[in-house]
């Protein structure tokens, strides 16, 4: 006999969307059971976010050392040692794993059952001999690395995101299926580490950024030895003693490569399967589950958030739905998702981050729009640190209203942060012009981006013509 349980809402998933709703949905007096049949925190603690970041960090150690010489200190090739690596990431990780444990969320109230669960009726759920009758249902169960149609991939051993971070020795030479962001910050992380690795990229790396910005990415990873091959066709893979061989058409030309490690990171797809998605009326395709703007799905009493409703794939998008999805369902409020102000950022050095429109985007809506730029090479911190690639990039209505901003350099995921409010609440240029920035500071390149706008104005001649004769009067 089945043990049936009732609850407010059930979430499905235990990622950062999914634990966001739940903490704080018990937390407000309701009824919570969460499904998660694998490790708490999902994708962003275990195999993500936590430890891309931390891998990038001790990449980044490494590269100071290499690179000390540019303070007048002496330079060396640091010695890595990968196994301390992997207990760094790894330590980062239990660090932080307390935080969305079982333990903790079921001292929040949560009851937490550890299986998979699927749809047997519109808002029931089952697993095993459990079902849960809930009042509403999160889909929150993310999404994996998928595997490219490439003949031959399926008889190698490859890489995910998933299994990278578990290695203990580091790859001689790692071959990089993929140029969007993990590939190119594992790329880089991995060249700083003391790896050779080689991008195979089909279209441009970094193609959803800013071309002119990606380009200043991806010409510091050239200078750093990694090897971008981009815009090619990869026709097959095949084992080659204890490595693999890519082969690929550059133009009409076939090469190869052959390296010790492949790493595949080029898409994601929503974790769906097993969820029996029919038996609760909910409509779905290969890019996730189908949404209105309210996160509920075809089945007004299931809410999909996250990777699983084939939006922006970002832990950050996960929360911001999880504030949705609260409103909905606690509150009886029709909030809905505005993503005009969605701002992401590439964790490569220099970083790369944006938010809003592109400068494309923005051309498409208002034509004529202003372009703002100003170089790290004129920010008198970034000369000092010895950090002077990159540019800000800002799109302006023709009238000042700030619709966009794109910024590659140091920091640059903390300096667009900056621009996110401004944009949300629909500013003129003029409110960042007008602040007074500490000196020197990075952020500078905000407010000397923001001034360009009006020196058009402030240094024509006609300008010159009004001051001359008020000089008159002096």
């Amino acid at each position: 006999m089945a043990n049936e349980i009732s609850a407010d809402i059930c979430v499905i998933g235990g990622g950062s969307g999914g634990l966001l709703v739940a903490a704080g949905a018990s937390q407000m007096g309701a009824e919570v059971v969460l499904f998660e049949p694998g490790k708490m925190g999902g994708d962003c603690l275990n195999y993500g976010c936590v430890p891309s970041k931390s891998m990038i960090a001790a990449a980044r150690a490494a590269q100071a050392i290499r690179s000390a010489d540019k303070f007048g200190i002496g330079a060396a090739e640091p010695v890595v040692d990968f196994q301390k690596v992997h207990d760094h990431v790894h330590g980062v990780i239990g660090a932080i794993a307390p935080h969305d444990s079982v333990e903790r969320f079921e001292g929040l109230g949560v009851r937490v059952i550890q299986a998979k669960g699927k749809f047997v009726g519109p808002t029931s759920i089952q697993a095993g001999d459990t079902v849960v009758n809930a009042k509403r249902v999160v889909i929150s169960t993310g999404s994996h690395s998928c595997a490219p149609p490439i003949p031959g991939l399926g008889t190698v051993p490859y890489l995910t995101n998933e299994t990278v971070f578990d290695r203990t020795e580091a790859p001689e030479h790692l071959l990089v299926i993929g140029g969007g962001p993990i590939a190119s910050e594992l790329s880089q992380a991995h060249r700083r580490l003391g790896c050779e690795v080689t991008i195979l990229e089909t279209a441009k790396t970094l193609s959803k950024d800013d071309p002119e910005l990606a380009e200043v990415v991806c010409t510091r990873m050239l200078k750093e030895g990694v090897t971008i091959r981009q815009e090619i066709k990869i026709l097959s893979i095949e084992k080659d003693g204890d490595g693999v061989t890519v082969n690929f058409r550059d133009g009409g030309k076939e090469e190869s490569v052959t390296g010790s490690d492949l790493l595949v990171a080029a898409g994601r797809v929503p974790n769906l399967e097993g969820l029996d998605l029919e038996a609760a009326g909910i409509d779905y395709d290969k890019s996730g589950i189908k949404v209105d703007r309210r996160l509920r799905t075809t089945n007004k009493k299931v809410f999909a958030i996250g990777d699983a409703a084939g939006s922006f794939q970002f832990t950050h998008v996960a929360g911001y739905h999880a504030g949705i999805v609260i409103r909905n369902i606690l509150f009886r409020m029709p909030a809905k998702v505005d993503y005009s102000a969605l701002s992401w950022v590439t964790y490569t050095d220099p970083e790369l981050a944006h938010v809003g429109m592109t400068e494309v985007q923005a051309r498409e809506k208002y034509g004529d729009v202003r372009v703002l730029r100003h170089p790290f090479a004129e920010n008198d911190r970034a000369l000092a640190e010895r950090q002077a690639d990159g540019l800000a990039k800002i799109i302006t209505t023709k009238k000042g209203v700030i619709v966009g901003a794109s910024i590659v350099g140091p920091h640059a995921g903390e300096l667009i942060q900056s621009w996110i409010l401004p944009i949300q609440k629909k500013m003129k240029i003029g409110a960042i012009a007008g602040l007074i920035i500490p000196y020197p500071t990075l952020g500078e390149v905000n407010k000397r981006a923001a001034g360009s706008y009006y020196t058009p104005k402030i240094f024509s001649e006609r300008m010159r013509a009004i001051v001359r004769f008020l000089l008159k009067f002096a």
